[in-house]
Order: C-alpha cells, then structure tokens, then sequence
C-alpha cells in the first residue's frame, strides 16, 4: 500500500530554461556579488559565462561518477571558479550563497501546472509527502517549496547537498525512509529521468516509480534508454498522479494485482 509520495525537484515540479542571454546576466550577477564580498576576478563577463557551464558540467560529470555531493565551498574553489585560484577559505563563508543563486536565479524556472492542486490533494487524502534532489545549495529546496505554498505539506526534504549522497544511491533514499517514517513497499517516487530517478527508485526496491516527461533532461539519460530500467507509470502532467496512486491502492486491496505500466 502507497503510504508515501516523494517528489524531484528540476524537472518534476518545476521546469527550467536557459534564454538567450541569461549565462552573461548571471556572470554579470556573480561577479558583482563577488565584488561585495571583496573577490574581485580579473576576468570579463563574457569569458565566464563561456567557462561556468563548462566548468560545472564537469563537476557534474565527476559527481554523477561517485555519487557524491561536494560542500558548497569546494563546489566553488575546485570546479566553478578553479582559473581564479581564490581558495577554499575565503569563499567558505558565502559559498552557499552562491550555490542558492546558481540553482535559484541562473536558470528561468517555472513551477508545472496544477503544483499546487496535486500536493493539496495527496496530502489531503492521508499521504505522506517529501523531496529527494540532487541540487548543490542546501538552502535552495525548502525556500522553492516554500515559494510555491507547498512546504506545508512535506514531511521530509532531504537532498544530495545536505547529505553529500547524490541519487541513484540508494543510501540517499533509505535517509528518505528514515525523515518519513515509512519503508519501501509504502513508498512512490516521482522524478524525470532514468539515469538518477528511474534507477534510483529501483536501486531503493520503493514500491511504484512514476516518471513525469521533461524534455529538458532527455539528452542526459540517452545512454540509458535500453538499459532495462523502466517506470511504472510514465505521466505528462502533475495532476495525473493522485488518481494513479489511488488505482494502485485499490489494486492492492482488491488483490487484483497492480494495474499494467502505462506509456
């Protein structure tokens, strides 16, 4: 019996875009809040806003190797800002910030339509819900949640920055277990790819794995289409899901077996 709902945050419940422009303007933004702090990076802003987003897919890449989520500080000296060589110290003390601003006001994030509808919903009908997410600032969930008028309705939010797991590890999902009180066979998870979500869900033995489409993410789970891991329920809109769990619930009940995956 579904007990439990837990949720992705990029690309589940909100989606996200990069318009034309936006790398240089969150240069500019950076290298001024650089500048209050006393760092200022003999640099331009368009020469950064050519190398953060090489710089960070490669911390990206390193991080999808081992699973593991760097504190903020080293994020910044060792991958973000290494060709300025600032240190690890002097950034210590603001380096969250700059991770809330990266994940906050680098890209343009819309919250998915009926958001709001569905966590009211599922809430309302008795369930337990909760975030997993693989984000670096460890501030920059619960201030979305709360922006959306959701936090209310979460029981846990646990994410790769504040427990330096990132997804598919199980482990990050068994600290889930532990904030909701609730184990595996109780357990559905909803998120938008197959290389963190899919597989981690999976990994985790949680009982229904729901999987929202988002184009924004396809290119990154391109080497895992044939890989054998596959959702139960494949969804275009946030609202679908509570009439899904409650099919699922009667199937159980009714000892009819859970209903077939649906594409």
């Amino acid at each position: 019996m579904i007990r439990g709902v837990l949720f992705d945050l990029g690309g589940t419940l909100h989606t996200s875009t990069m318009p034309a422009g936006r790398d240089l303007w969150f240069a500019k933004r950076l290298l001024g809040r650089l500048a209050d702090y006393g760092i200022v990076l003999e640099t331009t802003p368009e020469k950064l806003a050519e190398e953060l987003p090489v710089l960070s897919e490669e911390y990206k890449h390193v991080s999808e190797l081992d699973l593991k989520e760097m504190a903020p500080a080293d994020i910044w000296n060792d991958y973000f800002l290494r060709p300025y060589h600032i240190g690890r110290d002097r950034l210590l003390p603001f380096a969250e910030e700059l991770s809330f601003l990266y994940d906050y006001e680098r890209p343009c994030v819309m919250r998915r339509p009926g958001l709001y509808e569905t966590m009211e919903t599922l809430h309302g009908r008795g369930l337990k819900l909760g975030m997993i997410s693989n984000i670096i600032s460890r501030s920059v969930v619960p201030h979305f949640l709360a922006e959306y008028d959701i936090d209310r309705f979460m029981s846990c939010v646990i994410t790769s920055a504040q427990t330096g797991i990132r997804k598919p590890s199980p482990e990050i999902f068994r600290a889930a277990e532990k904030a909701v009180g609730l184990g595996p066979g109780e357990l559905a998870y909803v998120g938008d790819t197959i290389s963190r979500d899919v597989i981690g869900t999976r990994r985790a033995g949680w009982k229904l794995m729901i999987r929202i489409r988002y184009a924004g993410t396809a290119h990154r789970d391109t080497a895992f289409l044939d890989s054998g891991y596959e959702p139960d329920v494949t969804i275009d809109e946030l609202t679908e899901i509570p009439d899904i769990i409650e099919a699922f619930n009667r199937a159980e009940r009714d000892g009819s077996g859970l209903p077939d995956k649906t594409c």
